[in-house]
């Protein structure tokens, strides 16, 4: 049955970027939270050019065959130079990109631009998914999903370093959300922990 996945590197501290991210910079000062992608001997089967750890490349594999369709919200695509204008982040997974402003025209089949809210947004991902999961990308559009109660699972790939600043991985959420750990993988630079969304 496909789910609502988040799973992205985050800094001890909490930061999913480093300061003053932007398009041309990225993460800003916050590109080591992606070093584990390639510090590795192991190559990942799902994404080419990844090269992980013994420890990582299972888990990192298994999650990434499962995804079906991503979701970004619209700093997210912006910061990421749009992913190249006609694909993703993700290497065969169509992207969806929730803006609430004027967006650029989506290029290419690959991307489809949703400006009816969260709900919409993830609806449509979900068709596309089929049985597979939607993969989150940005706190916004984690956030808002998760006060939507739309979230099943939560990875955070905590990365051993402090940022000190950036864009958090969650924003202000009105009231607490119980977790369920599912899985914790430690590896040499990145530890991986997996949650799921109580309700």
């Amino acid at each position: 049955m496909s789910k609502v996945i988040t799973a992205l590197s985050v800094s001890v501290d909490g930061y999913i970027t480093g300061r003053d991210p932007r398009p041309g910079q990225g993460l800003g000062d916050g590109g080591t939270l992606f070093d584990w992608y390639g510090s590795g001997d192991v190559p990942s089967e799902a994404f080419d050019g990844f090269r992980l750890s013994k420890e990582s490349r299972p888990f990192f594999d298994a999650l990434a065959s499962q995804v079906g369709a991503s979701l970004a919200g619209r700093k997210t695509y912006d910061d990421s130079d749009s992913f190249g204008g006609d694909g993703g982040p993700h290497p065969t997974a169509p992207l969806f990109v929730l803006s609430h402003r004027p967006a650029p025209e989506m290029n290419g089949d690959r991307q489809t631009l949703v400006t009816t809210g969260i709900e919409d947004a993830i609806a449509a991902a979900k068709k596309a998914a089929g049985d597979k999961n939607v993969a989150l990308m940005g706190g916004g559009i984690t956030t808002a999903a998760l006060k939507a109660g739309l979230v099943d699972e939560l990875v955070l790939h905590q990365i051993p370093i402090l940022l000190g600043g950036g864009r958090p991985f969650f924003q202000e959420l009105p009231s607490h959300i119980r977790l369920r750990i599912l899985e914790v993988v430690s590896a040499p630079d990145v530890t991986h922990l997996h949650y799921s969304v109580e309700r």
